[in-house]
Order: structure tokens, then C-alpha cells, then sequence
């Protein structure tokens, strides 16, 4: 996926197309993640498509649920919902960040090896 140490820096075009195979990942990542989210809310706690989208979209970007959870199981979901939402916010950075950090590690290597 990456090149290797021994091979040129990537051209400006292809390393965007590379930024963009990665954004690409991260967004479904987080679909499949409000995906669940949604899900989870709907069934759990019988919450219509819309409130269940607010609920996972808030708790997905950090900020907390809307609505108040009457069910054991709904509230067990939403605590487990959130601790898998900081780690999508891991994972979703780790995929932007990499092509970044590649491109720069790799171009400092470039040049130590001319020096």
C-alpha cells in the first residue's frame, strides 16, 4: 500500500488520490459506526429513525446522548456505544493521519539518505 524506503516520494497526484482512498475509509468507518449506532437505539430502546440518529450522532462526535434511556439494556449499549466511539475517533484519525506521517517520514529518509 505504501512505498518502500528504497523508492521514490509518491507524485503530488497520487499521493492526493492516496488522501482520498483514505478519507474514503475513515467515512465508512464512521457510516458503519452511526450505522450501529442507529440500530442500537432504534431497537433497544424503541427510539423513531430520527431521535436515534441525533442519539448516535451525538454520542459518536463526543458530545453525549439527547435522550433520556428507561430500558437496563439501552443503557448498557449506549455506555458500551460510547467507549467504541472514542476508539472509532482513534481509528478514524490513525486512517487520515497515516498517508501524512508516511509521506513525511518517508521524505525525511530521503533525505538522510542523500546527506
Amino acid at each position: 500500500m505504501y512505498e518502500h524506503r528504497s523508492q521514490p516520494l509518491l507524485s503530488r497526484r497520487r499521493f492526493i488520490r492516496r488522501l482520498v482512498l483514505h478519507g474514503v475509509a475513515a467515512g465508512a468507518v464512521i457510516v458503519a459506526s452511526l450505522g450501529a449506532g442507529i440500530l442500537g437505539y432504534r431497537s433497544l430502546e424503541g427510539l423513531s429513525w430520527v431521535d436515534a440518529l441525533l442519539n448516535a450522532s451525538m454520542i459518536l462526535g463526543g458530545m453525549g446522548p439527547v435522550d433520556q434511556l428507561h430500558g437496563t439494556a439501552a443503557k448498557i449499549f449506549a455506555s458500551l456505544y460510547a467507549l467504541f466511539s472514542g476508539i472509532v475517533f482513534l481509528v478514524t484519525a490513525g486512517i487520515l493521519m497515516a498517508p501524512v506521517v508516511h509521506r513525511f517520514l518517508h521524505r525525511l529518509h530521503l533525505d538522510s539518505k542523500d546527506g
